[in-house]
């Protein structure tokens, strides 16, 4: 009882001797770092806002922000620790270790993060605009330094690794999507007539902007007919309902104005031999 009386004795004094050798060092070191983080948080904030003033990309802002405040807490952090009389070059040196043997177990989150380092730096895209790459397609809503996330017109949100961005072919259309289709035409018709007619029939659904590239041409001559080219452009995020809507009033206006759309023909010559049947395909 007494051995057990005299330890926490022992402890007690310790403590009490730390505390009164160290309080003022452990209240300073404190003190730094909540005004630290304090300071760390408004100067981010206002070095965001100060390059979205400048009308710095918003992707590009957010990573200035946090990068500044990320500088900040690691030097209030120095400090403190000097504070304390902790030397900082054996911590320095321990974390340079342990960054070393994480970089080899985490090999595929560090190319991400230094492919996200490349799209905001480089910019290739920001948020708001149309990419299609991998594959898939839609708009940017966010760019961080792990992930690209983008949403499609059905709402699906779809998140690609940055490391499968850069080195890949990528398409930005800005905020909007080419739509690129056909049709044929009899070689009757007045291609003329039908060329100015698909293109009025265009620009009159709603939702088509006057200013969208709205291309119409002979693309090639078909078995059947001419094959008429049809480029435009919509907003990305009403892509397939107003691709739905331009075909519709496309057609409307080709049987309104009787032009017609040939069917694929095959053209069936029976020869002198009842036994011999020979078949000409005319498949537009």
């Amino acid at each position: 009882m007494e051995s057990e009386l005299q330890q926490i004795n022992e402890v007690y004094q310790l403590i009490t001797q730390f505390l009164v050798t160290y309080s003022f060092q452990l209240l300073g070191a404190l003190i730094i770092m909540v005004v630290g983080f304090f300071i760390a948080g408004k100067v981010a904030v206002v070095v965001q806002r100060v390059c979205e003033a400048r009308k710095i990309d918003i992707t590009l802002s957010r990573f200035i922000g946090s990068a500044v405040k990320i500088i900040i807490v690691v030097m209030v952090g120095i400090v403190s620790l000097g504070k304390l009389g902790i030397s900082v070059t054996p911590f320095v040196a321990a974390v340079g270790a342990l960054t070393f043997g994480i970089s080899l177990a985490a090999q595929g989150l560090i190319s991400n993060y230094g492919a996200g380092v490349n799209i905001i730096i480089g910019r290739p895209f920001i948020v708001g605009d149309t990419i299609l790459v991998c594959g898939v397609s839609g708009v940017v809503t966010d760019v961080t330094l792990g992930f690209t996330r983008l949403v499609n017109e059905d709402q699906v949100v779809i998140t690609i690794p940055n490391k499968h961005i850069i080195g890949e072919i990528l398409h930005n259309s800005k905020s909007k999507t080419l739509v690129e289709t056909g049709l044929v035409v009899a070689y009757s018709t007045n291609v003329d007539d039908a060329i100015e007619l698909i293109r009025e029939a265009i620009l009159a659904t709603e939702g088509i902007q006057n200013d969208a590239v709205s291309q119409v041409g002979i693309e090639n001559f078909g078995d059947s007919g001419v094959n008429i080219g049809i480029r435009y452009a919509v907003s990305t995020t009403e892509y397939f309902s107003l691709k739905y809507a331009v075909n519709r009033n496309i057609f409307a206006a080709l049987r309104r104005a009787e032009i017609v759309i040939p069917f694929p023909q095959r053209e069936v010559t029976v020869l002198n031999n009842v036994d011999s049947v020979g078949f000409v395909d005319n498949i537009g």
